[in-house]
């Protein structure tokens, strides 16, 4: 390990380096390999990076130069991150789901020099765009299965060539990568996150590294989200996309800050095997995670025995309660929720959250988008510390939080410590202001102009209330509220995660903008709808078939009924209609963090929503 050089700036790389010189056998990582967890402590994590490092100075990476990483969670991910970093270069992440249109458009608009493929897919897509991407160098691939030996083209190189040339370039060099890290400045840009795009091309989202530590001292050392803060005793997994600003803050910075060991998830399909094998203690979840969690609770309750099930909506009942008081206090139990909770814990608790992979939780957070709060009260009343968080790319995920003790469901939270949040009076739009607040888009001073004013405030797109004069409630998008024909403003969020609370189903967008009433397209949950099915004895082959059924759109109907009773006329769906499909990130119906595209969607299914206006 090098050393000799002193960094003036604190980075997350040098607090990597810092944890693998103090105490260099201790854990950091574990991955899976062959089935078996392998583990990857701070020593080795520095030696990675560090060669990264040396790799990239080799290849003519200059300060300020894009290194872009396509690929799922995993070790390599970090490695190429801080040692872009310790280059002084900015990491652009791309979504795995990206297509190739996608990629195209991502690598020539950050001018990405040099890119970490994961596979063999990966390669193919930047590949076929190749003649896009100008500024585009070389492309390194992880794993060599389908490229070794049957691709001839000289951009190509492996990751242990890689390794190896920083290697050479260490011995050649030595001290390099020292340097360049005692020479950064708060204000390098070091990460572009790009926006996920639903409302036109993403945008690149410069994150500087005075802007990452701001974040660093406010949610991990400040105890912005967890009581106690996070430490080394905690363990994380990671499965999240790391492109996204709030997987990058619970994986990246949550372990270099706090030494929080990450524990990367085999793939997305198996996070649920995943989770009761690691048991974490900090968890953060999107919201279409806890739901689809939820909703298989649901399924294989259903398909549970008689007595079991009986057994076990009888506790869920009391978790129910035990939820209900604890929405009304805050998150802080009585002495009669904590009588109930033990007695729950000891039949049913217990055994449900281990299954569920969180036996250990001491700290859940759901955000990035709205969640309906009885999904969160579920979670509360079988004892899953659970918390919705508030922030952006654009203010590096700082702005509100609930905190232990001071919850409040349907908000999310009181602003960070530090930070200046304020409503407009005239839009209700939420403004940050805070060393958080990102020095720009990529490239599109307009765009900046638009959200980033002279005085400092982030305009944050956003519109909220204050509920108790403390906590912040965010009512819906502005772009998206919907004004009636009879000039209403409707907030569809509200009513859409109202929907999407019911295990059965899985998507539901509300139209009605200059119209004289609401309508919804609305996607069934295919798993819990089929068990459904299964079990009434109505087959079916397709997602089309399942929800062309007379029974499920009564099923549905019941739902929209129960819904519609929660809200006033004007906020009531008239009319629903099913999709004919499941939604996907490649058909450009959803973005890569899974939010709907509505003016692609009200396209795409213009003649269903027409023909609800026509009857």
């Amino acid at each position: 390990m090098s050393v000799g050089v002193v960094s003036r700036t604190v980075t997350i790389v040098t607090r990597v380096r810092e944890r693998a010189r103090n105490a260099p056998d201790a854990v950091a990582m574990r991955h899976k390999d062959f089935g078996i967890w392998q583990e990857v402590t701070w020593g080795a994590y520095w030696t990675q990076v560090e060669l990264v490092a040396h790799a990239l100075l080799a290849l003519g990476v200059e300060p300020g130069d894009r290194v872009a990483v396509h690929a799922e969670n995993r070790p390599e991910w970090l490695y190429a991150d801080l040692g872009t970093v310790a280059a002084r270069g900015i990491t652009v992440g791309l979504y795995p789901t990206n297509p190739p249109a996608e990629v195209a458009y991502l690598l020539a608009d950050s001018g990405a020099k040099i890119l970490v493929a994961e596979d063999q897919e990966q390669v193919d897509k930047a590949l076929s765009v190749l003649d896009e991407c100008p500024e585009l160098r070389r492309i390194v691939y992880l794993e060599p299965r389908g490229i070794r030996g049957r691709y001839d083209d000289d951009v190509l190189m492996s990751w242990p060539e890689l390794l190896a040339l920083g290697a050479e370039h260490r011995a050649a060099h030595p001290g390099a990568v020292e340097r360049r890290l005692a020479e950064a400045e708060p204000a390098d840009v070091m990460t572009l996150i790009y926006t996920s795009g639903t409302t036109g091309p993403p945008k690149g989202v410069m994150l500087t590294v005075a802007n990452v530590e701001f974040a660093v001292r406010t949610l991990v050392e400040g105890g912005g989200f967890t009581s106690p803060p996070p430490s080394e005793r905690d363990l994380a997994l990671s499965y999240l996309p790391l492109c996204h600003v709030a997987e990058r803050a619970f994986t990246v910075w949550f372990n270099s800050a706090a030494g929080v060991q990450v524990n990367f998830a085999e793939s997305i399909d198996t996070v649920q095997a995943n989770l009761r094998e690691v048991q974490p203690t900090i968890l953060f979840g999107v919201p279409r995670i806890w739901e689809k969690v939820l909703a298989q609770v649901n399924i294989k309750l259903e398909s549970a025995s008689p007595v079991k099930r009986a057994f076990t909506r009888l506790w869920l009942r009391v978790a129910d309660r035990v939820g209900d008081t604890l929405v009304r206090t805050g998150g802080r139990h009585t002495l009669r929720t904590r009588a109930a909770y033990a007695a729950g814990w000891v039949f049913c608790y217990r055994s449900l959250r281990e299954r569920l992979g969180m036996r250990r939780v001491r700290y859940a957070a759901s955000g990035a988008a709205p969640i309906a709060p009885d999904v969160l009260k579920f979670y509360m009343g079988i004892g899953v510390p659970m918390h919705e968080v508030y922030g952006m790319s654009e203010n590096t995920a700082v702005a509100t939080a609930n905190r232990p003790g001071r919850i409040r469901l349907g908000t999310v939270g009181e602003p960070q410590p530090g930070i200046e949040l304020r409503i407009d009076e005239a839009t209700g739009e939420i403004l940050t202001r805070h060393p958080g607040n990102f020095a720009g888009y990529w490239r599109n001073p307009r765009a900046t102009a638009d959200v980033l004013d002279e005085d400092g405030w982030l305009h944050t797109g956003d519109v909220g209330e204050w509920v108790e004069g403390t906590h912040v409630r965010i009512t819906d998008r502005m772009k998206d509220i919907i004004i009636t024909a009879g000039g209403k403003n409707i907030a569809p969020s509200e009513i859409e995660n109202a929907l999407k609370a019911s295990p059965y189903l899985k998507e539901a967008v509300v139209i009605g903008d200059q119209r004289p009433y609401l309508v919804a397209l609305i996607g069934i949950e295919l798993d819990t709808v089929g068990e459904w099915a299964r079990r009434r004895g109505l087959p079916y082959t397709t997602y089309r078939d399942l929800s062309d059924k007379p029974e499920v759109r009564e099923l549905v109907q019941e739902i929209v009924n129960g819904v519609n009773e929660r809200f006033a006329y004007v906020e009531q769906v008239k009319r629903f209609a099913f999709l004919p499909k499941e939604l996907d990130h490649e058909d450009g119906e959803l973005t890569a963090t899974q939010k709907v595209k509505r003016s692609a969607i009200a396209k795409l299914f213009e003649d269903l929503v027409e023909g609800m206006y026509a009857r």
